[in-house]
Parts: structure tokens; C-alpha cells; sequence
């Protein structure tokens, strides 16, 4: 059978042009990224001004005391790079601790669930080495929305207004910035956050302490900044607000064990990605502390199998994208983490054709990890349903209880993501999140609250996602960049905690093997698996569980479910959050958002 051909109407063009191309989750961010290279910034500097101006603007996606995952390559650079903003687990982070509070899970909100913040130092990091423009420029974007204020996207007001309860009964400092007139603020009102116009301040001062014009200089001014951050009033303010007990998911009231040492000792970093060809395309992810190489798993057990089963589009594509993606998902579940992860062997040809080989005719609803080396796999906690109150929420992106969506497809939100490319070549794709308005009570004097990225671990000992001082939990964030001929052809990310590669990997098969264009390959209709224990708080899982967006068609559908998938559609369009930006084999750039929320948009000329 051959490949279904997309369809002829797309929500929105392709973008093409020649000078520079931005796409991401909020239209604000895109043109604040847009305005940077209109004034001769290149792709880093850029990017770092629309990411602080998606603190802002997403204030329920992402936020300053959360992270990020990016991975670039510069025009002179002969391969990626992986930025690592991922803070890791403060020192007082122990599974005895957290058992002792009577915990059997890490929250889901509070400040119990706060890594050390890794997003503010990771960009700041990409800026002093491979932008061009000064700290106080970078972040005039960010701070003039901040101060001034903007119209509140609908996803915001409607996160407030599901823990309205919460601010007003127990996060009152929450309830003080987001609803100070006892309401929760309706979309479009313009909402202002001063606390951090004043934090993003006290860094530019910070970075005026040094005098010199040079580049070096520039870079010792953004170190201020960094050092400022570290160990100046956020370490201190953050680490003394949290320390006073507060309502965590299940109801229980905790204090928070993060402390100043904590923030002074983490600095975000590079790594080499993980790669591997896919049909004529080399694939780059971060690491095993990432999901990141579950995609490049799952790629590589579909490679070798004929188009149409890799044509999310027809039943046997479907259910085949589905079972590689439980596959490789059951492996990041047993093996993944902060540790010495076996990624050659999870990798190698050999193994992914023993997994390819598990892909039967109906759906699986088991949990099945491969055996790496005799190694006995983890298991985690596999739970359906988990009998507690949801104060807050988990990742945003996930509505608990029986479906992951609302009967009428409205999904929780997602996280943020941004892709950048400049007519010089350097690109950038970046995927920040943590640190939702949702997350913990906002930090008074900062204006924002910590992230929540530790209820990642388990509190069983001995895995490499468990709970351990130091240790960086498992994230889901999982920006790509795609080369051709060992060059940069495009980035792609998207929000969506454990359904971000599930997303990209059906745009993906849509563009390297169905011959979609990035538009067409975003618009088309997505489904994703949700046999996996998710990542984020409470931790249920869905045997042979699949959603879809009803656009699949009923034939598809119906198939799935005769092949034993527990089918939830989701509506027309409800799934899947992905932007791109590339340049083409003729030099042309171009860039893609994605449609659903109404949110995300690219710009470019």
C-alpha cells in the first residue's frame, strides 16, 4: 500500500524566506524572536529574548524557576549540541525524607517537587557564548511585557480558574498576583507581574558592574548575572518562602527542602547529543536523563518496515506506531535517568530487532521492558488509578482521571517550545517548561514559583529515576534537531510531557517518508499511546491505551479498537503541539507552528 497523501488544505502556509525563520507555542514569543533578527541578532540571541518573554506570557506553561532541554548548532559547528537546564535534586531531596513526610510519591504540586531551577542559568549560558547582544537588551522584551503588561492568553485564565479554590484557600500569594480582585482575570484582560520585571532588573544591574566594552567584557557581565541569580535574592527568597509548610498535591501540608546551597551549586552545561540515521536523516536528541532516545528507539524499530505501517493515517500504520512507541517507552521507563544509561545497547540493531519482533496483531497490555546484559529491568509502580486529592496539577498537559481529555477535546495545556534559524545557518530548538503558576505558592517577592520537575522520580530505591540528592530527575523535554548530509536541516519540538517524541515522531514519518511538507505533517491528525506510566503525578498508566483525534477517520478508529487498543478521541483538533523551522536543500528557510489552541505561530521573511 502506499503512503496516504496529505491533505490539500493546511491551516496556515509553510513559511519560506531567506533571512531568518522563529516558531513557537505563543505568537508574542515568535515576534519578540522575530524582532531580534530584524536588529541583527542571530538565532541565540533571539531565542533567549522569546524564551524570557515566554515566562511571561505562558506564565501556566513555563516559567523562570522551572527548565529546559535546547539543542543548537552554530554555523561553524561541525555537529549539535545539547543545553542542559535541568537543575538537579537539592541535597535534603531523600527518598527517607519524602517517606517520612508518608509520602508514597513525590507531589505533583508544592514545593516538595522543586529540582533546583536550570532554565534562567542555561539561557544566560547560550547567550554569553553564542549570542551577540548584551543581557540588558536580550531581556527589554521580557521585562517591558512584565511591567506593562499583556493580554492573558485563554490557556492561562483557564488554569487560574481551575485552582481558584487553592489560591484563595491555601496559596494566597498565588491568589495575590493572579487574582488581586478576588476573580479570576477573564482572557485578554491585561495582567502585569512587577515582582519579576524587578528580578529580571536586579540581573541587568547585576551585569552593569562590569565596565569592560569588550567581548570579554560581555561575557563577564552575563556571569554577573549568572552569579546574581545563584546566590543573590531568588536563592535566598525562594529557599525562605518555601521552607514555611504549604498544601501539596494529596492534601498534605509539607515545607519545601531546597536551600540557598542549593542554588549556588548547579550550573547549567553542554553535552554531546545521541544520534542516529533514520531513511537518509541523522536524528540528534539529549540523553538518557532526557526521553529523548526513546524517539530514536522507536525510529529504529520501525526503519526497516514498509512505508505504509509507518502511516500514522491506516489502521496497520496506527497500531504499529503505537506498539513500537510501548516498546520503546516500557525501556525508558525500566533504564532511563541520571545514571549510566546503556545506550548503545538500547541502540544496537540487534536489540531493536528482538523488540520489532514483539509487534503482534493486536494490541499489547503489558508492560515490557527489554533485558539489557542479564540485568534484571525496573518496574515501576503501575497503578490505573491512585485514590488521592489533586491539589494543583502535574504537567499541565495531562488531565487525570479516566481520559486524558475532556469529552470535548480540551486537553490541561501543554509546556512551551521555540525553534529558531538566521541566515547565517546557526539554529535552535528549545523546549522550556517547570515553574507553572500551578506548581507551588508564588514567591511573593520574586513573582513567580519554583517548578515541580522531581515528582519525575520514584521513591524506590536503586533505579536511575530514583529520588537521589544531586541527581537530575528524568524529563520528559525532548527538543530535535534533523541533519542531512551531517548539515542542520530543520528543528522540531513540541509541549506534552510524555506524548512530546510521540508527537514529533509522527511529523516526522509524515515529512521523511510521506513526503509532507512541515505544515501539512503538523496539521494532519495525531494519536499517542497511553500504556506508559506517565511521568508526572499520580503516575496511573492505561494498558493498551491510545488517544486520537477523531479526524483519523472512523475506519482507522474503529480498527484500532478491534485490534484491542482502549481507544479515548479526543475531537478534530485536540492533539499535538508541534512547531519546526529548517532550511531546505536550496537554501531557503523556512517554519511551521502548530494551529490547536489558537497559540503558536511563526514568523519569517
Amino acid at each position: 500500500m502506499t503512503y496516504t497523501p496529505p491533505s490539500s488544505f493546511t491551516t496556515r502556509p509553510t513559511l519560506t524566506g531567506t533571512f531568518g525563520m522563529s516558531a513557537s507555542t505563543h505568537w508574542l514569543a515568535t515576534a519578540t524572536a522575530q524582532a531580534v533578527l530584524e536588529r541583527g541578532g542571530n538565532a541565540f540571541d533571539a531565542a533567549v529574548a522569546a524564551a524570557f518573554v515566554l515566562h511571561v506570557v505562558e506564565p501556566h506553561l513555563n516559567g523562570p524557576g522551572g527548565d529546559l532541554v535546547g539543542i543548537f548548532q552554530g554555523a561553524d559547528a561541525v555537529t549539535p549540541t545539547v543545553l542542559m537546564g535541568q537543575g538537579p535534586a537539592p541535597a535534603g531531596a531523600t527518598i527517607e525524607h519524602y517517606r517520612g513526610e508518608g509520602l508514597d510519591l513525590v507531589p505533583g504540586a508544592g514545593g516538595l517537587a522543586a529540582a533546583v531551577p536550570g532554565a534562567v542559568d542555561a539561557w544566560f549560558l547560550l547567550l554569553r557564548d553564542h549570542g551577540t547582544w548584551e543581557l540588558a537588551d536580550v531581556l527589554a522584551y521580557a521585562i517591558g511585557y512584565a511591567r506593562e503588561g499583556h493580554p492573558l492568553v485563554a490557556g492561562a485564565a483557564a488554569t487560574i480558574a481551575r485552582v481558584a479554590e487553592l489560591f484563595r484557600d491555601d496559596w494566597t500569594t498565588s491568589a495575590a498576583l493572579w487574582m488581586p480582585d478576588g476573580h479570576v482575570p477573564a482572557a485578554g484582560q491585561i495582567v502585569r507581574n512587577p515582582a519579576y520585571a524587578d528580578v529580571l532588573d536586579s540581573l541587568v544591574h547585576a551585569s552593569c558592574s562590569v565596565r569592560d566594552d569588550g567581548p570579554v567584557g560581555r561575557a563577564a557581565r552575563i556571569d554577573a548575572a549568572r552569579r546574581q541569580w545563584r546566590t543573590g535574592i531568588v536563592a535566598h527568597e525562594a529557599s525562605a518562602f518555601l521552607a514555611q509548610p504549604h498544601r501539596h498535591s494529596g492534601g498534605g501540608m509539607h515545607a519545601a527542602v531546597i536551600a540557598p546551597d542549593d542554588f549556588a551549586a548547579f550550573e547549567a552545561g553542554y553535552e554531546a547529543p545521541v544520534m542516529r540515521d533514520f531513511r537518509g536523516r541523522t536524528i540528534a536528541k539529549a540523553g538518557g536523563w532526557t526521553q529523548g532516545p526513546a524517539l530514536l528507539q522507536t525510529l529504529g524499530i520501525l526503519d526497516p518496515l514498509d512505508d505504509d505501517l509507518l502511516d500514522p493515517s491506516q489502521e496497520a500504520g496506527a497500531h504499529t506506531i503505537l506498539e513500537a512507541q510501548k516498546l520503546a517507552y516500557a525501556d525508558r521507563d525500566a533504564w532511563y535517568g541520571d545514571a549510566d544509561v546503556d545506550l548503545d545497547a538500547l541502540l544496537d540493531d540487534d536489540y531493536l530487532a528482538e523488540r520489532r519482533a514483539l509487534i503482534g496483531e493486536t494490541a499489547s497490555a503489558e508492560f515490557r521492558p527489554g533485558s539489557l546484559g542479564g540485568r534484571t529491568a525496573f518496574r515501576p509502580p503501575l497503578r490505573t488509578s491512585y485514590d488521592a486529592p489533586a491539589v494543583g496539577t502535574g504537567e499541565p498537559t495531562v488531565a487525570h482521571g479516566e481520559a486524558r481529555v475532556t469529552p470535548a477535546g480540551e486537553t490541561r495545556g501543554d509546556t512551551c517550545h521555540l525553534d529558531v534559524i538566521d541566515r547565517w545557518g546557526n539554529i535552535v530548538s528549545a523546549t522550556p517548561s517547570g515553574g507553572w503558576l500551578q506548581s507551588s505558592p508564588t514567591i511573593p517577592a520574586l513573582g513567580f514559583c519554583l517548578g515541580t520537575r522531581l515528582q519525575m522520580t520514584w521513591l524506590e530505591p536503586g533505579h536511575a529515576s530514583s529520588l537521589v540528592p544531586s541527581r537530575r530527575p528524568r524529563t520528559t523535554l525532548t527538543p530535535t534537531l534533523v541533519l542531512s548530509d551531517g548539515k542542520p536541516e530543520f528543528a522540531i519540538g513540541s509541549p506534552g510531557g510524555d506524548q512530546q517524541d510521540q508527537w514529533q515522531l509522527l511529523a516526522l514519518l509524515r515529512i521523511i517518508v510521506g513526503g509532507y511538507t512541515p505544515q501539512q505533517a503538523i496539521d494532519a491528525p495525531t494519536l499517542h499511546t497511553s500504556a506508559l506510566p506517565e511521568s508526572f503525578w499520580p503516575r496511573t498508566w492505561t494498558p493498551a491505551g491510545a488517544v486520537v483525534e477523531n479526524r483519523l477517520g472512523e475506519d482507522v478508529i474503529a480498527g484500532l479498537e478491534r485490534r484491542g487498543h482502549v481507544v479515548t478521541r479526543a475531537g478534530d483538533w485536540a492533539l499535538g503541539r508541534v512547531s519546526a523551522a529548517g532550511r531546505d536543500s536550496a537554501g531557503v528557510l523556512w517554519a511551521a507552528a502548530n494551529p490547536r489552541g489558537m497559540q503558536g505561530y511563526a514568523a519569517g521573511r
